[in-house]
């Protein structure tokens, strides 16, 4: 069986603005996974870019994406890789997408290649 691909907001936005990194993404959405810190994440820059809030979240949703609620289990481990992601410069969505992706055994897609240096037991694709 396959892992399950979780997403963070690079990820998608690879897909919604047509940047490089879509040919790996785009194949694996159908059944990939986004956490809610990553869909705030993900809407808000699509704002900031001028999208309408409306047409945002529908390209958003359109994806088809399931949508993954931040658990307590989540924000405990997320907080905890303060220290470990620090000299990164990981923020709290960083964090909490690797907290979805070490609580679901998943794959984590993203453009941040510091991810590769994190070792934290889970596995970690860049897309460019």
């Amino acid at each position: 069986m396959a892992s399950i691909a979780v997403f963070d907001s690079s990820a998608v936005l690879a897909v919604l603005k047509n940047e490089r990194g879509v040919a790996v993404v785009y194949p694996l959405l159908r059944g990939g996974q986004i956490g809610t810190v990553n869909l705030a994440e993900v809407h808000e820059l699509l704002l900031r870019y001028g999208m309408p809030p409306g047409a945002a979240w529908m390209q958003i949703l359109g994806l088809g994406l399931e949508i993954c609620p931040f658990t307590p289990e989540q924000a405990r481990m997320a907080a905890e890789l303060t220290a470990t992601t620090r000299p990164y410069g990981l923020s709290l969505g960083d964090r909490a997408c690797l907290a979805l992706a070490i609580d679901r055994k998943a794959t984590v897609y993203t453009a941040d290649r510091a991810w590769k240096e994190l070792g934290l037991g889970v596995e970690v694709e860049v897309i460019r």
